[in-house]
């Protein structure tokens, strides 16, 4: 399948102001079923300088510096995708014994995946609805994995909230509801609670009216055997070809598509445009 996406971020200010640098996650990652066949970025103003670097974890970043006054700023990508179908499950786990959990990482990987350990977030609820959830699925870690991923999706209520940091796990399953990116990070939190590696994951969803015109966010985890995962609980499944990766972290602040500041004491304003249409091989509609 191929995608096209154009995105948008348009702030504007009610006098000018003064951009300091600014740090951009809106560049498509190359995944095992995910190629990457054309990307362009429009910055306004102009920057006098723009750094396009790889981050400490493999994501694709740009910093964009500025040094002259300006009421706005516009930031517009366009991109195509080609996704591939792939069985999500056809993968075996390796060593066998972690098939259940609580498993071990093999000590040669342990190293790279402590960050996405981390138990931020974890708090003892947080941990006792992974356990009930580990407990019905027999603690077998991949319909662990499929049930708390469909549970969160049955259970809690989708809320679009377009601005913000995820909440804390806790309140999201406190109030049973809440945006992709909070519905990741407690998936997020509850596979770390019994020790499964996971991350954030920033993208574009596409199929689900529901996120077509906005940015998307779910989960992976690191599997033995299998690697990188993905799970979308919004969607309560695992991650097929219609996700569009741009960016994963152990913190999902990191990745912010646009973050910056400004010196000045102007109101700001921000709108953002998402679409995302099917192209064939040739590059028109289908």
């Amino acid at each position: 399948m191929n995608l096209h996406v154009s995105h948008k971020l348009s702030y504007q200010y009610s006098e000018a102001i003064l951009l300091e640098p600014h740090t951009i996650y809106l560049h498509p990652k190359a995944h095992a079923h995910q190629q990457v066949k054309g990307f362009s970025m429009q910055i306004l103003p102009t920057p006098s300088m723009l750094v396009h670097n790889l981050d400490v974890e493999g994501n694709h970043q740009h910093l964009a510096y500025f040094n002259a006054p300006t009421d706005r700023l516009e930031v517009a990508v366009e991109m195509e995708i080609s996704s591939q179908d792939f069985n999500v499950f056809g993968f075996v786990l390796f060593p066998f014994d972690t098939a259940k959990i609580p498993f071990h990482y093999p000590e040669l990987k342990k190293k790279y995946v402590q960050a996405y350990l981390i138990r931020e977030g974890v708090t003892t609820y947080v941990e006792q609805y992974a356990r009930q959830t580990a407990a019905s699925a027999r603690w077998q870690t991949v319909p662990f994995l499929t049930t708390l991923c469909q549970n969160i999706y049955e259970n809690f209520v989708y809320v679009r909230r377009e601005e913000g940091a995820p909440l804390q796990p806790e309140v999201t399953l406190i109030e049973k509801c809440g945006s992709c990116r909070d519905f990741a990070q407690l998936f997020v939190a509850c596979c770390r609670s019994i020790g499964i590696a996971a991350r954030f994951v920033s993208g574009y969803l596409y199929g689900n009216p529901l996120q077509a015109h906005d940015l998307h966010a779910w989960a992976e985890v690191y599997l033995p055997g299998a690697g990188w995962r993905g799970f979308d609980p919004t969607e309560g499944k695992a991650i097929v070809n219609n996700h569009i990766y741009l960016a994963s972290s152990a913190d999902p602040a990191l990745i912010a598509p646009v973050s910056g500041t400004f010196r000045g004491k102007a109101r700001s304003t921000l709108a953002a445009e998402v679409n995302i249409s099917p192209r064939t091989p040739e590059g028109g509609i289908p």
